[in-house]
């Protein structure tokens, strides 16, 4: 770990971030990188650069990719992870954890989350603002369980599924990868096939 954190993404994922960081205190100083040529500070933080250029600064920094996109943030973080960047995890001061709980590199807790005991929480998660995963949960690499989710116990969630705002997952359930859940779904058996589900309960729909 080092002693300064840039964050890629300067827009409303990376903000939220950015307050994580900074009330997590374990760093002197914060900066951004950010492609739209506009944005020269947010929160008050300076915008160093483009994310192009994260690379030059390896040496220098923890590097945390802050958009909230799995796929956009999977791309980045695991191209970070091959030149050898230090990436961390971020916990909000506010999150509830419980023991024997483990996360991978560059997931964020948000505040207010709760986490039970024995789940394990992938690389590069989401785990967004009040929710709450119960006990032997399993979430693998880059998924987003956004505000206000509830998944009861012994819950597997695959890669890259997106949990939308307030949707809930009933315990023993597998949701396999590349899935999106609407908001307000509610999700009371197996979810074998990729696909956007939606309703209660929830149920694939065509494109």
């Amino acid at each position: 770990m080092k002693n300064k954190l840039l964050i890629i993404g300067a827009s409303g994922h990376g903000k939220v971030i950015a307050d994580i960081a900074l009330k997590m205190n374990k760093w002197q100083s914060i900066a951004f990188l950010d492609d739209d040529e506009s944005i020269k500070t947010s929160m008050g933080i300076e915008v160093i650069g483009k994310t192009a250029e994260a690379f030059t600064h390896i040496n220098n920094f923890d590097l945390f990719v802050g958009i909230g996109n799995n796929v956009t943030r999977e791309k980045l973080q695991e191209r970070l992870k091959a030149w050898g960047a230090s990436i961390p995890t971020l916990i909000h001061p506010s999150a509830v954890i419980g023991r024997t709980v483990d996360f991978g590199y560059g997931t964020v807790v948000m505040a207010g989350a709760v986490i039970n005991c024995c789940t394990r929480i992938g690389n590069g998660c989401i785990i967004n603002t009040g929710a709450t995963l119960d006990h032997d949960n399993v979430i693998e690499d880059y998924v987003h369980i956004s505000p206000g989710v509830h998944t009861a116990g012994t819950v597997k969630v695959g890669q890259r599924t997106w949990l939308g705002i307030g949707s809930v997952v009933s315990n023993n359930l597998n949701i396999t990868s590349r899935c999106k859940i609407g908001a307000g779904s509610v999700v009371v058996k197996d979810i074998t096939e990729p696909g956007t589900y939606i309703g209660v309960p929830a149920r694939k729909i065509n494109k």
